[in-house]
């Protein structure tokens, strides 16, 4: 019998109301709240270990107030200049305080944000910012020049903020301007068209994160300010292990601010209930559980390679010297899950959701029995609606796997999803079809109620969090003068979860099947493409199995991609992918 539980989408933020609880219309209004309610209550630390690039290894902090004096100085700014509903500025920041600054600043002003990844190269900075329209891009001074190579709206270098002699840049159309440092150090910023607004401040473009799919390019997922309230509020109130106290929870993330789990989850959780957000710039193994026990987190989020890492650390004194309650994420290893609970004493709350669905399809195991091991995702929570399918669309039977088709009951089927594909009306159509949202993942349904993840039926690549579009791994392969063919598959890998195997048909006049091929062909994608998205295994073969209609049939190489290394021609090139310093 599912357990008693607060209800999600519209539901819940009626269940809000009726209690009392006020309900915002926008991210800035849920963080003014707060600020001016509980000014004094840490807002964002930043452990020294996150620091070192930026702050002189010095730890961070910012209390709600002081940021909401930063944040409305900037949105002023940002405002003076024309930047209103309908305008998208993107942001290439990283995980510092500056991000969240602008963020909110722009939320302030109407504006939407486009999270930028750092570890894009010049094509992926081109595509998204040209796709997203965005009328600005903000960077730091060391990333200027290779953004504006890339870009076609203007870029400026973020300073700092906080000082009175801050010009904000125009916004608008209009020429590349050079970059200026919001110090005063250069020129201003051209001015921004304003586009048509959403009609109210909740349906309101907040954010567009780029998401992979199996087109080969990434899709803009639109999230509005409700998505993101709802998130927030869907956390904190899903109660059991994963009860979240009113302004008494550290939350702890190493993940990035341009996914959906550290931009919204994570920060409007710790934004809705006066929390404090301890915002690492990434994952510091040997680090961790001392900059946990130092920082004073009660939560903390991870994916599934950290807990086979931190498996993998010997024995330390601070192990145990923490003070979390629970951890929250996805994608822990079977294998691993127990094990971490018992070596650290924090259990591991599994969950599972989209960037698309947000809460409105969001399911989590908070509640015991967990079933560790097993990739149990909980019951689903009172609104939420769940069928499981075969490849026709009819219901499997109980406890067989089949894809999840989600949605919210009652006549608002999408409350809490995101709010479409930005300019793909026909994607959008398709993975709502009959109004149920198709998840493209498989789960089966267990004999006490509770859902359990089986796989993904995506043509997509999971490796360490990262979402990879094995399309637009082929078609960076395929421009190579030596490729003839190439199909891109997921490879198992013990301490990422899943690894890009490239399977490549060459021209044996231009290249030879050895491994300086192999090397040549990984450093091809490194140069074209972020590091992650790179074959870590690179296999030549004679032909591509295809379809009537020249598909290539990628279950027929099945057998190959699950022990890459029984391949006669395959090459291991895992070691050489690395993030840039």
């Amino acid at each position: 019998m599912t357990p008693d539980m607060t209800p999600c989408g519209p539901q819940l933020l009626a269940a809000a109301a009726a209690a009392g609880s006020p309900v915002p219309a926008t991210v800035f209004a849920a963080f003014e709240h707060t600020a001016r309610t509980h000014p004094q209550h840490p807002f964002l630390h930043i452990p020294a270990s996150a620091a070192a690039a930026w702050n002189d290894g010095r730890p961070y902090d910012l209390r709600y107030g002081q940021a909401l004096h930063q944040v409305q100085r900037l949105a002023e700014r940002y405002r003076a200049k024309g930047y209103r509903g309908g305008c998208r500025v993107a942001l290439l920041l990283e995980n510092r305080p500056a991000f969240l600054l602008h963020y909110l600043a722009l939320n302030a002003a109407g504006a939407s944000a486009v999270p930028l990844n750092p570890d894009y190269r010049a094509a992926e900075l081109e595509y998204v910012t040209r796709h997203s329209e965005a009328v600005l891009a903000v960077t730091w001074p060391q990333h200027v020049d290779r953004l504006r190579a890339a870009a076609p709206c203007p870029v400026v270098a973020a300073g700092d903020f906080a000082e009175d002699r801050d010009p904000l840049p125009d916004a608008g159309p209009g020429p590349a301007v050079a970059a200026s440092d919001f110090t005063g150090e250069g020129g201003p910023l051209p001015d921004a068209a304003p586009r048509s607004p959403a009609a109210d401040a909740r349906g309101a473009e907040c954010a567009v994160l780029y998401t992979s799919g199996t087109t080969g390019t990434p899709k803009g997922c639109l999230l509005s300010n409700a998505y993101c309230i709802a998130m927030g509020t869907h956390y904190v109130t899903e109660g059991g292990r994963c009860e979240v106290r009113a302004g008494a929870e550290r939350l702890i993330t190493p993940l990035p601010l341009f996914h959906m789990n550290a931009l919204v989850a994570s920060t409007m959780a710790m934004v809705l209930t006066g929390g404090s957000i301890i915002q690492l710039d990434r994952f510091h193994p040997a680090s961790w559980w001392r900059d946990v026990f130092e920082s004073g987190a009660t939560i903390l989020h991870y994916l599934g390679i950290m807990p086979a890492i931190l498996l993998g650390q010997p024995p330390g004194e601070w192990d145990r010297r923490h003070a979390v309650r629970f951890g929250f994420g996805a994608n822990a290893n079977p294998r691993d899950h127990q094990a971490f609970e018992e070596r650290f004493g924090v259990p591991l709350i599994e969950a599972w959701a989209m960037t698309e669905t947000g809460a409105g399809g969001a399911i989590t195991a908070s509640r015991e029995p967990r079933h560790p091991g097993t990739r149990c995702l909980g019951w689903p929570r009172p609104g939420l609606e769940i069928r499981l399918v075969d490849d026709e669309g009819s219901e499997v039977p109980g406890g067989a796997p089949g894809e999840a088709l989600v949605r919210q009951s009652g006549a608002e089927a999408r409350a809490g999803f995101f709010s479409g594909y930005l300019k793909d009306p026909d994607a959008t159509a398709q993975v709502w079809r009959g109004e149920w949202f198709h998840t493209g993942d498989v789960m089966r349904r267990g004999p006490d109620g509770q859902y359990h993840f089986v796989d993904r039926r995506k043509n997509i690549v999971r490796r360490s969090g990262e979402n990879i579009a094995a399309l637009e791994v082929e078609a960076c392969l395929l421009e190579h003068p030596a490729v003839r063919q190439a199909a891109v598959l997921a490879a198992p890998d013990s301490l990422r979860d899943e690894e890009v195997l490239a399977c490549v048909v060459l021209d044996l006049q231009a290249a030879a099947p050895d491994r300086d091929t192999a090397l040549s062909l990984q450093d091809w994608a490194l140069q074209r493409l972020a590091y992650y998205k790179a074959p870590g295994y690179v296999a030549f073969v004679d032909a591509l199995p295809t379809t009537a209609t020249n598909k290539v049939r990628k279950t027929l190489l099945a057998e190959l991609a699950a022990d890459p290394l029984a391949g006669e021609r395959c090459f291991d090139l895992r070691t050489r992918k690395k993030r840039s310093p």
